[in-house]
């Protein structure tokens, strides 16, 4: 696959290895299918869990695996490389769900309930934050939660573009406590989606990654009780950004998984497809394809994994991620569209899956923040790391303007 592998450690190459058989032998034979179906794939997801795949990075003693970043960036692009919609939902209830639970604040009584079963893949976890007028601006959260002065709060409002919302048992949701401080006064909760008044919209018709659901989550007067709380109040806004950064990773590692798909089907068919006297991967144009292709794939996945790591390692990964997440998904479009290209009219049509990935890829240039906000985010660090070093240019030369 990647000549960069070697700098995988021997865990990492057996967590590959046991995700890509996975992947070849359950995934594989079912995504055009449930493509197809809109249908949530139940038995992937599953298996998955068996395999310890639903909570990578949650520590064993809560129905984790105990794996690191990197681990988990491998096995969601040998998964999406299956299957994207997989991939999403993978990658949403480790890094959004999982993740934002376990490392957030969640009240320790309450981890048995909110956190084991999910790290364990028997119960499928979401994330709220996007609302239906705030897009990118998670600052702007409408919902709110009203303190009712007896240990609890109220709920109301709605959550936008959720991923896994309709099989979520439970979901991170984001709300106004304080409108007076803005985004300080934005908390989190841990909200089960079985109290009363909390309801799902129409599952959305989507132009990619159908088989993992996408509706609103609709709060209407949802009491819950303090505990309940992730961290402290006015939290919220912090633990979203962390969040994001952790969730880029994932999106990261789903196109690339989407590009390797694009890479291997556009290969094969190049090897075998036979024009002029001779197959087509002999062509200089069919080449120069095949090679961006590949470049622009191994560039990303290093990015990913730099990113992985740093996170791993405890050193600021915001810019990291958000690069991550930016080339990956623009090489998941452009291999995407390679390989349908170098199919040609079969490329065009279903019964191969290179339509499926030009459908699946386009996405992951826009959730969990678009193209245009990642070059806002790495622009800003930039602005930031040459302000703390001071960095003095060399005096312009002067110039002599005697005649």
């Amino acid at each position: 696959m990647s000549a960069a592998l070697g700098v995988l450690n021997e865990t990492q190459l057996q967590i590959r290895d046991m995700v890509r058989d996975l992947t070849e032998s359950v995934i594989f034979p079912v995504a055009a299918e449930h493509d197809k179906k809109h249908s949530f794939p139940f038995g992937v997801v599953k298996e998955l869990g068996e395999a310890g795949l639903m909570g990578m990075c949650v520590k064993e003693e809560d129905g984790g695996s105990g794996l690191d970043s990197v681990s988990y960036a491998i096995a969601v692009e040998e998964i999406s490389r299956g299957c994207a919609s997989t991939g999403a939902i993978v990658s949403v209830h480790n890094s959004l769900y999982c993740d934002v639970v376990d490392k957030m604040g969640l009240a320790e009584e309450l981890r048995s309930e909110m956190l084991v079963p999910y790290a364990k893949g028997e119960k499928i976890g979401a994330f709220g934050l996007t609302e239906p007028g705030n897009g990118s601006d998670a600052a702007a959260a409408s919902t709110t939660a009203r303190d009712t002065g007896k240990g609890t709060f109220v709920l109301n409002g709605t959550k936008a573009w959720t991923t896994n919302s309709i099989v979520a048992k439970c979901a991170v949701i984001f709300a106004t406590t304080d409108k007076a401080k803005k985004h300080k006064g934005i908390s989190a909760f841990a909200v089960p989606t079985d109290l009363p008044g909390f309801s799902f919209g129409a599952p959305e018709d989507k132009l990619g990654i159908k088989a993992s659901t996408t509706a609103s989550l609709i709060l209407e007067d949802v009491e819950i009780p303090k505990i309940y709380l992730l961290g402290q109040e006015g939290d919220g806004f912090k633990i979203a950004m962390r969040a994001l950064d952790a969730g880029r990773i994932g999106i990261a590692a789903q196109a690339l998984g989407i590009a390797q798909a694009s890479l291997d089907v556009a290969a094969k068919y190049a090897g075998e497809r036979v024009a002029f006297g001779k197959p087509i991967s002999a062509l200089y144009a069919v080449q120069h394809k095949l090679s961006e292709m590949a470049c622009r794939l191994e560039a990303a996945r290093l990015l990913t994994w730099r990113a992985a790591l740093d996170k791993d390692q405890n050193r600021p990964f915001t810019k990291q991620a958000a690069m991550a997440k930016l080339c990956a998904s623009e090489a998941a479009t452009f291999c995407a569209h390679q390989a349908i290209q170098i199919l040609g009219g079969m490329g065009f049509v279903s019964d191969m899956p290179a339509e499926r990935y030009y459908r699946d890829a386009r996405i992951t240039e826009i959730y969990e923040g678009t193209s245009e906000i990642q070059h806002v985010v790495i622009a800003t660090n930039i602005m930031k790391e040459y302000a703390a070093m001071d960095v003095q240019l060399p005096a312009a030369p002067q110039k002599n303007h005697s005649t």
